[in-house]
């Protein structure tokens, strides 16, 4: 099946981030150590946590792998939303560690010059982690996987944290400390803003909630099928990395059984051909008829 070949396929993504997180994290702590650099060391216990991120993401793709089964009949899909909640909160609070800290090294005063080499291996450190993040992002649009999106934009809030290490060495350099200070406060905001974003986004979708433009353009897709005189009723929600339709359409009374079968097989033709959406139920009642009828 698609859907689960799919995961599968974001499962990759999330070993590609835990991997490079494991070798960057090294690699940070043992520099920031050899060039007494605070804040390339403080970037690589942050990649140690990021690290608890991206399993939660892959222990979450691997239970949407599941089957369905008795208590679970449309599958185990919702499992990557939560994952993706569980990432927020991670990044949240490395967003948050990373204004304290910004706050506190304001107060802190004068602090040894780090060697300019911990600029570079911050610097390089970003490329690549910029580039696990652009990986990661397409492989996420390309599958239509939340999981997988939320480990993306956890890569890109890494980056930025190591851009961020590399402005506040560089200050160093040149007497100016501030800069760490104003770099770790806007890196800071934005991991917070892009933890919010996610946690807004997996809520919306755990609760049900399903885009009304979105919603919009369906109906007016199911309006236009020949043979619908009218949509009573409309209900969509995301399930995973797919949308699941529960649509009530009304017909001509004098239609044949057969003939409002064969309307329900074009409604749901229309909606894989349009919106690629396959899993539709569609209930068909004559034109005119009230509830409880």
């Amino acid at each position: 099946m698609n859907a689960y070949e799919d995961i599968k396929k974001g499962e990759r993504g999330a070993w590609i981030s835990i991997f490079a997180y494991l070798i960057l994290s090294a690699f940070k702590l043992i520099c920031g150590y050899i060039f007494a650099s605070s804040a390339l060391t403080a970037d690589g216990f942050n990649n140690l946590t990021d690290i608890v991120a991206s399993v939660a993401v892959l222990i979450g793709l691997k239970i949407s792998r599941k089957p369905p089964d008795s208590d679970h009949a449309y599958g185990h899909f919702r499992a990557e939303t939560v994952a993706a909640l569980i990432a927020s909160f991670i990044m949240a609070v490395v967003g948050l560690q990373v204004l304290m800290e910004a706050v506190g090294s304001f107060f802190e005063g004068s602090k040894n010059t780090p060697d300019l080499w911990a600029a570079g291996v911050a610097g390089l450190c970003a490329i690549a982690m910029y580039g696990v993040y652009r990986y990661n992002v397409r492989l996420a649009k390309q599958i239509n996987n939340r999981a997988l999106m939320a480990a993306a934009k956890d890569n890109l809030s890494d980056a930025m944290v190591s851009v961020g290490a590399v402005i506040g060495i560089v200050g160093a350099q040149f007497g100016l400390p501030w800069l760490d200070t104003v770099a770790a406060l806007a890196v800071g905001i934005l991991i917070c803003k892009t933890a919010w974003e996610i946690f807004r986004d997996s809520t919306h979708s755990l609760t049900d909630g399903f885009d009304e433009e979105r919603l919009l353009d369906l109906r007016q897709t199911i309006a236009k099928t020949p043979g619908v005189e009218g949509i009573k009723d409309l209900k969509a929600r995301i399930h995973g990395n797919h949308v699941l339709v529960d649509v009530v359409v009304e017909v001509d009374p004098q239609l044949s059984l057969i003939e409002g079968h064969q309307i329900s097989d074009t409604i749901e033709e229309r909606m894989m051909k349009y919106h690629n959406i396959i899993n539709v139920h569609v209930h068909v009642e004559p034109r005119g008829m009230e509830c409880g009828e």
